[in-house]
């Protein structure tokens, strides 16, 4: 049996819910195709499908099996991408995963460049703060802010990600300059809703990680909305200092002076990240792409002092 071949019809099948429709993928006869995951299922010893007259789904087994071989087909098509387009040049369909804050200040002015140096690269560019899956998600490249995720992918470490607390000089005029994360109980937060909740505020004392408690003025996914509402005094915020540089350049915005610092996690790894899968690399859009990026951002970074840092796995 040909069980690679008997795999994707397998697939083809369960996608579609159809014999028919599966063998028309492929131009060969459904029964061809039925013969052959059937000899697949007999070989395994199990029952993947539930065939009626009028449909075709998957057992719980074949559900199980499914998912496991999508993953398999998957992989197998990108190393077989990467192998003949080894030496090929860079071109087709680009899919870029990153942050909305990142993506906008950092990546999109980037971008206008790289495709002048590759015209025939198509950028497909996705910002959203819903983290992506390389994998299950098709996506080649994703940049995030946080720490390396667990996952089986390559991450570079593009640049620091410290959070600062910061005010505008009107509202601390008014309501004070907290100098302890326990005086903040007193003031207004202004908090960045994650795909997990309202960011908790944390702070260290006597190595013991405690939460800031400070009354909620607005909640938001928009960090652009967030920064405003701080520069007109509606309360103070965290964010990193690369999204607020503009604001303190200007003065519309201060950094407190708090003491012990305040944090938005208890990970000292903190970064902004570049990832994509090992594989992908050889891939020429994947690669030039890559380089380009890490190149860009992290001679940015030295300009504006921001350390940067190695390869990671």
């Amino acid at each position: 049996m040909d069980q690679l071949r008997a795999l994707k019809y397998f697939a083809a099948v369960a996608e579609t819910g159809s014999f028919t429709k599966a063998a028309k993928q492929f131009d060969v006869p459904s029964s061809s195709l039925s013969r052959r995951v059937a000899d697949l299922e007999k070989s395994l010893g199990a029952s993947l499908l539930k065939r009626t007259t009028r449909s075709v789904q998957l057992t719980e087994i074949g559900r199980d099996y499914f998912s496991q071989v999508q993953d398999i087909l998957q992989q197998l098509e990108q190393s077989n991408e990467s192998v003949r387009s080894y030496h090929a040049k860079p071109m087709g369909l680009l899919r870029i995963s990153a942050m909305v804050g990142i993506g906008e200040r950092i990546l999109l002015p980037l971008m206008e460049e790289f495709s002048a140096l590759y015209p025939e690269i198509i950028l497909d560019i996705s910002l959203s703060d819903e983290l992506s899956a390389l994998g299950r998600d098709d996506v080649d490249i994703a940049i995030r802010g946080g720490y390396a995720p667990n996952e089986r992918v390559l991450a570079i470490r593009l640049m620091d990600n410290d959070f600062i607390a910061v005010a505008a000089p009107a509202y601390l005029i008014e309501h004070g300059s907290p100098r302890h994360p326990k005086e903040l109980r007193e003031h207004k937060g202004l908090y960045f809703r994650t795909p997990n909740g309202p960011q908790t505020w944390y702070y260290q004392q006597d190595e013991q990680w405690h939460t800031a408690a400070v009354v909620p003025a607005a909640i938001s996914n928009n960090g652009k909305w967030l920064a405003k509402k701080a520069a007109n005094a509606d309360g103070i915020m965290m964010a990193p200092r690369w999204m607020l540089a503009d604001y303190l350049q200007r003065g519309e915005l201060q950094e407190l002076q708090l003491e012990p610092k305040l944090k938005v996690t208890q990970n000292r790894e903190l970064a902004v990240y570049l990832l994509y899968q090992k594989q992908r690399y050889l891939v020429p859009k994947v690669k030039v792409a890559v380089d380009f990026i890490v190149a860009r951002v992290k001679a940015k970074s030295s300009k504006s002092k921001i350390k940067g840092s190695d390869y990671l796995i």
